[in-house]
Formats: structure tokens, C-alpha cells, sequence
């Protein structure tokens, strides 16, 4: 099996060998790497097994999933391999580890939050849910890909108030097209600029919990 990116992973201490796990796959921001999405997901290590993937493109010190023309203007032909390959590798993971293929969920920060709201898109009820931190969905995506139902996924969306990077009102209009899509959207804003806090990491830490046992 030749696997697309680089990544981690943990699986909860104990783990019993006749069972299988929900997941969550960590998706980082431009010019970050896997290892700085860890923290943000330790709280749950011991619940779900945690893949963490590293950006196969190198910037500067760190990795990105896709190459930009301009801030938040994805070049489309790097985008939709970055969206193809993720889609291959999460089937792949779940075919080599004791993952629950029925409570896979992904996490994403900035450009990982715009991937991982794509692929519910693309992908729709292959997932149980998505943890989109500080993103956004690009026009394309909405207009010109092919859409699965997301009905029946979960989505947590959050934004910072302060969002230098991509303003509130992206954040409020994520918001808008999921309610439209899914019952299950939870919105929250944060009084932080294009990172997470505290209080935003406990709330999807909680929430993920709390969806993982419906």
C-alpha cells in the first residue's frame, strides 16, 4: 500500500485487537506540519485512534496540501489533487489500521479547515463529521465539483472574531451554506484572530465526544 503523505499516529493505550475505533485525521495549516495539530487533539487520545497527516508539498520549514495563486485563491489543478489524494489516503488508513470506517471524522485548521469542509462535500456520509477551525469554502468547490448529500454528518464550524486572515464574515457564511445542508451544525465564534484557543479547543474536544457517542 503506497500511502500519499507522511503522517502519524496513535492509538489508545490498551487498544483491544477484536475491536475498531473511531478516528480523527489531523489536517494542518500552510507552512505548518502534522505535529502541530497533536496538542489540539491530545484530550481524545485515549478514544479515538488519531492520524495525523503532513502536507506533501514542502513551504519553507513546514508543508502545505495545495499550492495558492494569492491568499485564498487555491490553484485549482493542485487543489483538486490535494482533494482526490486525501480522499485515497483516508480509505487506505482505514483499511490498514482497526478504524471504524462509520465514525471517521476530520480536523482541520486554516487550509486544513478548507480541505477537511471540502471532503465532507465530496465525500458526504463516508464521514461522521468534521472539525472546521478558521477555513473557508472555495467558490469552485460549491459550483463546479460533484456534492454528496452531508445530511447525515456533523459539522463544527468555528472563526475567530478577530480573523486577520479570512475575515468573520467568511466564518458566518461557512456557517450558512452547512446549516442549509446538514441538521447537525454547530457555529461558534471565538474572540481570537486566525488561531485557536483555549475555550475553542475544550468546545470541539467536548463536541466530538458528545457526536462520537450518538
Amino acid at each position: 500500500m503506497n500511502l500519499a503523505y507522511e503522517y502519524d499516529i496513535h492509538l489508545p493505550p490498551h487498544s483491544d485487537p477484536s475491536k475498531k475505533y473511531p478516528a480523527i485525521f489531523t489536517l494542518h495549516g500552510k507552512g505548518s506540519n502534522e505535529q502541530n495539530m497533536r496538542g489540539l487533539v491530545a484530550p481524545l487520545a485515549d478514544e479515538f485512534i488519531i492520524v495525523n497527516i503532513r502536507g506533501d508539498l514542502r513551504l519553507g520549514a513546514g508543508y502545505q496540501y495545495y499550492e495558492l495563486k494569492g491568499l485564498g485563491n487555491p490553484i485549482r489543478e493542485s487543489f483538486d489533487r490535494a482533494v482526490r489524494q486525501l480522499e485515497a489516503f483516508i480509505h487506505d488508513v482505514t483499511e490498514k489500521y482497526p478504524i471504524d470506517a462509520a465514525g471517521r471524522y476530520l480536523l482541520g485548521f486554516s487550509q486544513g479547515a478548507i480541505l477537511s469542509m471540502t471532503l465532507a462535500l465530496t465525500m458526504g456520509e463516508q464521514l461522521k463529521g468534521i472539525v472546521a477551525l478558521n477555513g473557508y469554502v472555495p467558490a469552485f468547490v460549491k459550483t463546479e465539483y460533484t456534492l454528496q448529500p452531508v445530511d447525515q454528518v456533523s459539522a463544527f464550524i468555528s472563526h475567530g472574531e478577530f480573523d486577520s486572515v479570512f475575515p468573520l464574515q467568511i466564518g458566518k457564511d461557512n456557517a450558512a451554506y452547512f446549516h442549509q445542508l446538514t441538521p447537525n451544525c454547530t457555529f461558534k465564534i471565538y474572540p481570537t484572530d486566525h488561531g485557536v484557543s483555549e475555550e475553542n479547543q475544550r468546545d470541539f474536544v467536548n463536541w466530538l465526544q458528545a457526536d462520537a457517542a450518538r
